[in-house]
């Protein structure tokens, strides 16, 4: 199911570019393993919009990534080693290269997880479809979930079904209102799926800590227009419920 088009990054992709970042790739490729940019940084350069964290991920458990990066001459940092994730330091900066994974088991605020070898499960168990994008080191996008349709379409929508990627993490119903703030189509609207199970679930807002709430909000409100999202929360109960 992976998805490889023949569609490349624009050469004006800052961190594509980056000898460092680029320093951390060869470092995994060289061992024989594979290694992707994923995420915003990913949906962000193919928007054209302004830069975000560059994260990675890899086929290499985190103590292979480790040892890759020492031989190569790179500091390893085991910053969340137990969720696969390592921070590469490169060039004085901080890339963080997290293994793929699957969730064996969450409570809507943290998860267990197992590393696999396929990016198809590591894709899986994201949030939304723009943001299970992936790219090479050369800037060739691949796309396991057809995510760039909906990221060209400016449609935010859950991977799979809307509630149960809300029960795997009830911060994600504050992040939908975000990320459509910020990417989708204003003339398109709300997902009506995305909304019914967001209004279903709202009780598990609850078990959110202010602090994970006050920083999404934050962000919610710097986007150029945040009413509509805003108004879509209130229509859900889902303002209520965080206020």
């Amino acid at each position: 199911m992976d998805r490889t088009y023949d569609v490349t990054l624009p050469a004006s992709t800052r961190w594509l570019s980056d000898p460092d970042a680029q320093a951390v790739c060869d470092a995994v490729t060289d061992g024989g393993h594979a290694i992707y940019f994923v995420g915003g940084c990913v949906r962000n350069a193919l928007l054209g919009v302004a830069d975000s964290d560059v994260d990675m991920s890899t086929n290499a458990l985190p103590e292979r990534v480790m040892a890759l990066a020492a031989r190569a001459g790179l500091k390893a940092v085991p910053t969340g080693v137990e969720h696969g994730t390592v921070t590469v330091v490169s060039g004085g900066k901080g890339f963080e290269v997290t293994t793929f994974r699957r969730d064996v088991e969450t409570d809507g605020r943290r998860a267990v997880v197992a590393f696999s070898d396929s990016i198809l499960d590591d894709a899986l168990r994201r949030d939304f479809t723009m943001n299970a994008l992936y790219a090479d080191a050369q800037g060739r996008v691949i796309d396991p979930l057809e995510g760039l349709v909906d990221l060209r379409a400016r449609r935010v929508r859950f991977i799979e079904d809307a509630a149960q990627r809300i029960r795997e993490d009830y911060l994600r119903t504050l992040r939908y209102f975000r990320f459509c703030a910020w990417y989708a189509d204003p003339v398109e609207g709300f997902d009506p799926e995305a909304l019914a199970a967001i209004a279903a679930h709202t009780d598990g807002l609850e078990s959110l800590s202010a602090e994970r709430i006050g920083a999404e909000l934050t962000k919610l409100l710097t986007a150029s227009d945040p009413a509509p999202a805003v108004a879509a929360m209130r229509q859900t109960g889902v303002l209520g419920v965080i206020l």
